[in-house]
């Protein structure tokens, strides 16, 4: 299976998720926010096309790493191959959060996007909307977006903020 990578995999990232994480920039967007940081990422046309077990093997490698972060670009574009690499980054004891542009009740829609969903220990939801823009949004960029518990928000069928317990 093929994979389309913005850019390599980025060890050391202490801003896109909790403890020290390695990220996978996938390419393509079709949320195009306005202001978002990564307009590069937005082409599906461009990037790089890897094959998915060399991106597994770039993760066994990894050290000191906490956990594992899905960007972009929106990973859920690609929910095949990203649902892969967060099954093994479990295996390896890896904790995943992932970003996405779109709404955590809209992805339950498509049966690709809820497996990749069930990966997922933490998703951050929602377009970057440039008028809610805060420096002080916890790993997120505008305050519209969501940090939101998956497991327990698919076990209790609704969504659980992940501060919600006082994190």
């Amino acid at each position: 299976m093929k994979v389309k990578l913005a850019a390599p995999l980025e060890e050391d990232s202490i801003v896109d998720g909790e403890g020290l994480r390695c990220v996978v920039w996938f390419q393509g967007c079709p949320h195009n926010c306005l202001g978002c940081h990564n307009p590069e990422t937005h082409d599906i046309n461009k990037g790089i096309e890897v094959d998915l077990e060399d991106v597994l093997e770039q993760i066994r490698k990894l050290e000191f790493q906490n956990g594992l972060t899905l960007s972009g670009g929106d990973p859920f574009m690609q929910p095949e191959a990203a649902s892969e690499i967060a099954k093994y980054a479990h295996e390896l004891g890896l904790n995943v959060w992932s970003y996405t542009g779109y709404l955590y009740e809209d992805i339950l829609k498509d049966e690709k996007m809820t497996e990749l969903l069930k990966n997922i220990d933490v998703l951050i939801d929602g377009p970057f909307v440039l008028q809610e823009k805060s420096l002080a949004c916890k790993f997120r960029g505008s305050t519209n977006q969501r940090v939101i518990d998956v497991k327990k928000s698919l076990e209790s069928g609704r969504v659980i903020n992940y501060y919600e317990d006082g994190r």
